[in-house]
């Protein structure tokens, strides 16, 4: 029984800010965080370098006591759910990283679930789903046009299904709350894609970290 994705809907649900979660089916977790520091939209290529094991809080305050302030870095906290490997993201990573589309190379599926609460712009939380280098479905979770787009992209195919889904359910809805539409989409995308993802290891357990840093 895993927790599915929907709880972090709620405010402030992994770290002051917002989420990154990327989720991979055919990577181990080393491999998933190999793959992102490549991503990283720096002119130094970056590499992922091991820490131990850590809560969110301690990973925060060891990138405080390493870069003098947690935001001047990068850090992830990696777990596995059923068949998905996960990457949390603490830090400074909001505009950091480049598109997904080569973490999902060779076959892999791999699911970003995004939210930069503290932008400072109205920013909806966003979903990408990607395989083997393609991506087959994209969209704003608040699925309205308050970000430039709205509707699902990807794949004629695997887009029409999950809008389908969602129009299913009554969304969009202007009339309902943000949080009440970004939870019940996170839980039609959970359910097309089969996300795991526990809530307790990575809100409040202790998870093996890695800092992004230069190679």
């Amino acid at each position: 029984m895993t927790d599915g994705t929907t709880w972090l809907a709620a405010p402030q649900s992994i770290a002051f800010g917002g989420y990154r979660v990327v989720l991979a089916r055919g990577l181990s977790p080393e491999e998933l965080a190999d793959r992102l520091a490549a991503t990283l939209l720096y002119e130094a290529e970056h590499s992922a370098e091991a820490v131990g094991e850590h809560t969110g809080d301690s990973l925060l305050e060891l990138m405080d006591n390493t870069y003098g302030d947690p935001f001047d870095g990068i850090g992830l906290r990696l777990g596995r759910a059923g068949d998905w490997t996960y990457a949390v993201a603490y830090g400074g990573w909001p505009g950091e990283f480049g598109p997904l589309a080569p973490v999902s190379r060779d076959g892999v599926h791999v699911c970003l679930l995004e939210y930069e609460e503290e932008n400072g712009k109205p920013v909806p939380p966003q979903f990408e789903y990607f395989h083997d280098g393609r991506l087959l479905s994209a969209c704003n979770l608040h699925l309205d046009a308050s970000w430039g787009y709205q509707g699902v992209d990807g794949d004629p195919a695997t887009a029409a299904r999950l809008q389908e889904m969602f129009t299913a359910a009554g969304l969009p809805d202007p009339e309902r709350d943000e949080e009440e539409v970004h939870r019940a989409a996170l839980n039609i995308v959970e359910k097309l894609f089969g996300l795991s993802l526990p809530k307790d290891p990575i809100v409040s357990g202790v998870l093996p970290a890695v800092l992004l840093e230069p190679a």
